[in-house]
């Protein structure tokens, strides 16, 4: 785990503690005289209360809860509420209701918030719910259980349209796709093809023997430094056709488990992003650093509603591999929810995926801010399309 400081805790002075103690009562006995002698103070709270609602409900009907220049859609204080309320907070919370067992040659570590880490044939990786994002942004939402073991999960989006996504028995990832009201389909991630039903592997499957690309660009338009990168690097990054041609398309586990195919494409590394030692969170100062990489990314979507992007988390080399897999992770999860709640970036657009140490920048165990990163790639020219 990448390290932390120790924290010391402060010493008080009983004395003024005290004092301060009897300031507060002494200032909650004259607020409620003063609520006492105003009849109407009741009323007008009520009315206050009733024109947000009002307003908010306005809001939804008018635009859904997306939000496109960062003025509108959802009230912060709610998004910030509902993200700080999240039980599992810090990594030894994590770390300390992990669960492991052993399963013939795989190990599984399984984490409170449907994170699993597989270790298997000499490989690690991270496993997620995608779906755990999309309850963040979805309130409605509902699971129906298919004939062959299988289930579907159906959640409604702004303006009737639904976000419909289809997993196997062993709870692989068949098909996302976005229904609008009128009934027309468009297909996201379609997978169908590349898994059979007798075969229950979690990761081995997907891993390929694919050597990296030769890269015959310069360096800075392969991998797009965000600080210093103009908006027009940016979406001529993201919007970038692979260096090489592919021999075929691919599942999206594929995509996210073998780096010599996601080198294919050109990527922007959001280097302002910063991220404490042993910590995920985006405070909210940084989020209008996203603003031109959301804006990017929902101009890509304009001109095609089908695009996916991932999202990848990278930690420095301290402390174990498993504790950095689930901490990058998380990293990539939290900037793909700000990109999604606070700029309108729709979530089934975007996947997620962390891969702890194993990407250093800086090739140094010590603790090194700049390998605590996150990473946007588009993926679309790489999976697999079929019709609906």
């Amino acid at each position: 785990m990448e390290a932390r400081p120790p924290v010391r805790p402060e010493l008080l002075n009983k004395d003024a503690l005290e004092k301060a103690r009897e300031a507060l009562k002494e200032k909650a006995r004259d607020s409620a005289e003063k609520k006492k002698g105003d009849p109407g103070s009741g009323r007008r709270k009520a009315s206050d209360e009733r024109d947000r609602d009002k307003a908010g409900r306005e809001r939804r009907e008018a635009g859904g809860d997306r939000r496109g220049d960062g003025k509108d859609g959802r009230d912060r204080d709610t998004r910030e509420e509902r993200r700080i309320g999240r039980p599992h907070r810090t990594i030894e919370d994590i770390q300390r209701l992990r669960r492991q067992r052993v399963e013939g040659d795989r190990t599984i570590i399984e984490e409170p918030d449907s994170r699993m880490i597989v270790r298997e044939k000499g490989q690690t990786f991270i496993r997620h719910d995608e779906e755990e994002r999309f309850r963040r942004r979805f309130r409605d939402a509902r699971t129906e259980r298919l004939r062959d073991g299988g289930r579907r999960t159906i959640f409604a989006g702004p303006g009737g349209v639904e976000i419909i996504t289809e997993y196997d028995s062993h709870d692989r990832l068949l098909r996302r796709y976005r229904r609008y009201r009128d009934g027309r389909i468009v297909v996201l991630i379609d997978n169908r093809r590349h898994y059979k039903p007798s075969v229950a592997g979690l990761i081995i499957g997907a891993l390929l023997d694919l050597p990296p690309p030769v890269v015959r660009i310069p360096r800075e338009k392969y991998i797009v430094e965000y600080e210093h990168a103009s908006y027009e690097d940016i979406y001529e990054a993201l919007s970038a056709p692979p260096l090489e041609e592919l021999e075929r398309d691919y599942s999206l586990d594929e995509v996210r488990y073998n780096y010599g195919l996601r080198a294919r494409m050109r990527r922007v590394e959001l280097n302002t992003i910063n991220f404490d030692l042993g910590s995920w969170e985006v405070t909210p100062d940084q989020y209008p650093k996203l603003e031109r990489i959301a804006r990017a990314i929902n101009q890509l979507l304009e001109r095609n509603p089908d695009e996916i992007f991932l999202i990848e988390g990278h930690t420095d080399a301290v402390g174990p591999d498993d504790l950095n897999l689930t901490l990058s992770d998380r990293r990539a999860e939290e900037v793909a929810a700000i990109l999604s709640e606070e700029f309108g970036v729709p979530p089934e657009n975007l996947v997620t995926q962390g891969y702890g140490e194993q990407f250093l920048k800086i090739d140094t165990q010590e603790p090194e801010r700049a390998n605590r990163r996150v990473v946007v790639l588009r993926i679309t020219p790489l999976l697999s399309r079929a019709g609906p």
